[in-house]
C-alpha cells in the first residue's frame, strides 16, 4: 500500500511538467504529437490515481473502523507568527481518493476524445496545454492540505477555465464568455478569500479541522468565515444568482464543457462543503441550512429554463447547474441529529457527485459529436439521427435514462438518496426536489427526441458516426453510467467515515420512478413524433424562462446603465480631469520653474563666480543692515 500512495505525487506533477512541455515548445511539434505528449500523461495519471485507490480503500480500516488520513508529502510553506502557517502537500481521504479517480477519468476520455475532435484546428498545441493546466489545479485543489492551499489551486482552475472557454480567441463571443466567467467568480471568490482570512485570524489556523479549543475561541466568526466561503463555492458551482457565467462557457470547445461540468470546476463548491463538512454541521448548521435553500431554488430555476432552450449545450449546462443543486441540497438537509452526524445527505451528495460526472460527461461528449456531424448547436437543425449515428444514439439514451433516474442506471441510485435525505428533513422539500427530478426527465428526453427522433435528417451530405477516438469514450462513459450506481459508495464515503449501508426507500423510489416515466411519456407525445411544439397556454412563461428569466438582462442594466455609467464614467472622468490634470499641471509647472532655474547650472564659471558674488554682497548687506537695526 505504501509504496503506491508515496507516489501520488506524481499525480499533480505529472500534469505540471505535460503543461510545461506542451505550453514552452508545443509550437515546434505537429498537433497529433502534443496530443498524444498530453494523452499519456493522463493515461499514467489515471493509472496511478485508481492505484491509488485500490491501496487506499483495500488497505482497510482503523481499529475506530474509519479509514485513515493520509499525509504522503506535506512541507511547511510560509511561516506566520505563532501557530499559524500554510503548508503544501499531499492529503488523502476517502472523498480526495474519490475525486482524484473521477478527475483522472474523466480527463482522460475528454483528453482521447479530443484526438478526434480537435483534429484539423489551429492551436491544438495550446489546447492540449491548457487541458493539463486544468487536470493539475483539479488534482491539487482536491488534494490540499489546508484551506489556503485549496484557494491557491481554486483560483488556478478560474485562470485555466478562462484560457479553455476563451479557446477561440478570434471570435468576440468567446472571449465576452471567458471574461464573464473570469470576472463573475472572481467577486465570488472575493468573498472566499476574505473568509479564508477571518477563519485564519480567528482560530490561528488554516487547517480544515482546526483543535475545537481554537474553534471555542473564535465564536461567531466561524460562522461568518463558513458563510463567506460558501459564497465562493457558489460562484464556482454557479448558484443563484452566480450562475450566469456557466450557459455562456459553452462557447468553448465542447469538450471542454465535458470537463469544466463533469470533474472538479463546477463541483468544487460542493467539494468545499464537504471538506468543511464537520465545521459547517457542528458551528455553522444554519449557514448549511441556507446553502440547501439556495440550492433547491437554483436546481428549479435551472430545471425550468432548461425546458425552453434550443442550444444542445445550453440544455445540458442548465442541467448541471440544476444537478449541482441536488448536491448541494443533499449536504443542505443534513442535521446533526441524523445518524453518522447527517450521514445520509453527505454520502447522498458526494454519491451523486461520483455517478454525475461519468453521465454527465457522456451527454457533453455525445453533444460533440452530435455537433460535429451536423456543423450546428441547435435542435431545430437535428432529428432523427438515430440511425446515422448508432452508438452516439444509444450512449446518449443510456446518459438520459441515469441523469432521469430511470433503474438500473447510476443516477436512479443517488437521485434516490438524495430524495430520501429530503424527505426525512422536510416533506415539502422531498415534494420539490422530487417534482424537479421529473422536470430533468422531461427536458432531458425533451432533448433526446428532438435530436434523435422526429424527422429523417436531410442534408445535402451523407451524415456519418464520429470516428474512433471520439466513440470509444463514450462507449467506455456509457458503461461507467451502466455501473457505478451499484458501487456500494457508502462502505468508501460517509460523514463519520464509518461503513454506511445504503438501502432504497421504496416508497421515494416508487414515487420518484413513477414521476420520471410520466415526464418521459410527455416529452414523448410532444416531441416524439413532430419537430415539438410548446404549451401555447403558459406562452409568457415560456418566453421568460427562454430568456432566463432576464436574470442576464438585468446584470446587463446594473453593469452598464448603473456601474459604467453612474461610477465609472464619473470616476473616469476625475481619474482623466482632476488626479492626471493635477499630475499635468504640476508637471508642467516643474517644467517651468526648471526652465528658468536652469541658467544655475549652465556651466559658465564667468557666471558662477558672478552669482557666487552677487549672494555673498547680498548676505554681506544683510548682515549689516541686521546690525544697525
Amino acid at each position: 500500500m505504501k509504496q503506491w500512495i508515496d507516489f501520488t505525487v506524481l499525480i499533480p506533477l505529472l500534469p505540471f511538467f505535460s503543461f510545461l512541455w506542451l505550453g514552452l515548445g508545443g509550437q515546434r511539434m505537429k498537433p497529433r504529437t502534443a496530443g498524444a505528449v498530453g494523452t499519456a500523461s493522463l493515461a499514467l495519471v489515471t493509472a496511478l490515481a485508481w492505484m491509488t485507490a485500490a491501496c487506499y480503500f483495500g488497505g482497510g480500516r482503523t481499529a475506530d473502523g474509519i479509514f485513515p488520513t493520509l499525509l504522503p508529502f506535506n512541507i511547511e510553506w510560509l511561516p506566520f507568527s505563532g501557530s499559524l502557517h500554510i503548508d503544501v502537500g499531499i492529503l488523502l481521504d476517502p472523498i480526495s481518493v474519490m475525486m482524484l479517480v473521477v478527475i483522472s477519468t474523466v480527463s482522460l476520455m475528454v483528453h482521447i476524445y479530443s484526438l478526434g475532435y480537435m483534429k484539423g484546428e489551429r492551436g491544438c498545441q495550446r489546447y492540449f496545454a491548457f487541458l493539463s493546466l486544468f487536470t493539475l489545479s483539479m488534482t491539487g485543489l482536491v488534494v490540499a492540505t489546508n484551506i489556503f492551499q485549496m484557494y491557491v489551486f481554486w483560483e488556478l482552475v478560474g485562470v485555466s477555465s478562462y484560457l479553455l472557454i476563451g479557446f477561440y480567441y478570434p471570435r468576440a463571443t468567446a472571449v465576452a464568455a471567458a471574461k464573464k466567467a473570469f470576472v463573475v467568480t472572481r467577486f465570488a471568490d472575493l468573498g472566499f478569500l476574505i473568509g479564508i482570512l477571518i477563519y485564519g485570524y480567528s482560530t490561528g489556523s488554516f487547517a480544515f479541522t482546526p483543535q475545537a479549543q481554537a474553534l471555542a475561541a473564535a465564536g461567531v466568526a466561524v460562522p461568518l468565515a463558513l458563510g463567506l466561503m460558501f459564497i465562493g463555492g457558489a460562484g464556482k458551482s454557479a448558484m443563484f444568482p452566480l450562475h450566469i457565467w456557466l450557459p455562456d462557457a459553452m462557447e468553448g470547445p465542447t469538450p471542454v464543457s465535458a470537463l469544466i461540468h463533469a470533474a472538479t470546476m463546477v463541483v468544487s463548491g460542493v467539494y468545499l462543503l464537504a471538506r468543511m463538512f464537520p465545521l459547517y454541521i457542528g458551528y455553522a448548521p444554519d449557514v448549511l441550512h441556507l446553502a440547501g435553500y439556495v440550492g433547491a431554488f437554483t436546481a428549479l430555476f435551472a430545471a425550468v429554463v432548461a425546458c425552453t432552450q434550443t442550444d444542445i449545450k445550453r440544455v445540458l449546462a442548465f442541467s448541471t447547474i440544476s444537478q449541482i443543486g441536488f448536491m448541494i441540497v443533499a449536504l443542505g438537509v443534513c442535521t446533526s441529529a441524523d445518524a453518522h452526524g447527517g450521514g445520509l445527505g453527505y454520502m447522498a451528495s458526494q454519491f451523486h457527485l461520483f455517478t454525475h460526472a461519468f453521465f454527465k460527461a457522456l451527454l457533453f461528449l455525445c453533444a460533440g459529436a452530435v455537433i460535429h456531424a451536423v456543423h450546428s448547436n441547435e435542435m431545430k437543425d437535428m432529428g432523427g439521427l438515430r440511425k446515422c449515428l448508432p452508438v452516439t444514439h444509444a450512449t446518449f439514451l443510456v446518459a438520459c435514462l441515469a441523469i432521469a433516474g430511470i433503474p438500473p442506471f447510476s443516477g436512479f441510485f443517488s437521485k434516490d438518496e438524495i430524495l430520501a435525505a429530503c424527505f426525512r428533513f422536510s416533506p415539502v422539500m422531498g415534494v420539490l426536489m422530487c417534482c424537479i427530478a421529473g422536470l430533468t426527465a422531461f427536458y432531458m428526453f425533451r432533448l433526446y427526441f428532438r435530436v434523435f427522433w422526429n424527422r429523417t435528417y436531410d442534408a445535402g451530405h451523407r451524415l456519418h458516426e464520429a470516428p474512433r477516438t471520439m466513440t470509444v469514450p463514450l462507449t467506455v462513459l456509457a458503461a461507467l453510467t451502466c455501473v457505478a450506481g451499484w458501487v456500494p459508495f457508502g462502505q468508501f464515503v460517509s460523514s463519520s467515515g464509518e461503513a454506511y449501508a445504503i438501502h432504497l426507500n421504496p416508497v421515494v423510489a416508487a414515487v420518484s420512478v413513477c414521476t420520471a416515466v410520466a415526464a418521459i411519456g410527455l416529452a414523448a407525445v410532444m416531441y416524439g413524433k413532430a419537430n415539438g411544439r410548446t404549451v401555447t397556454r403558459f406562452r409568457g412563461l415560456y418566453r421568460a424562462a427562454y430568456r432566463r428569466f432576464y436574470i442576464d438582462d438585468v446584470y446587463q442594466f446594473v453593469t452598464h446603465r448603473i456601474v459604467f455609467a453612474c461610477i465609472s464614467v464619473p470616476l473616469a472622468w476625475f481619474d482623466r480631469h482632476v488626479i492626471d490634470g493635477f499630475m499635468n499641471g504640476l508637471a508642467q509647472a516643474t517644467q517651468a520653474a526648471s526652465v528658468r532655474i536652469r541658467q544655475l547650472q549652465s556651466g559658465n564659471v564667468q557666471q558662477y563666480a558672478m552669482i557666487f558674488l552677487g549672494g555673498a554682497l547680498m548676505l554681506t548687506a544683510a548682515l549689516f543692515l541686521a546690525t544697525i537695526l
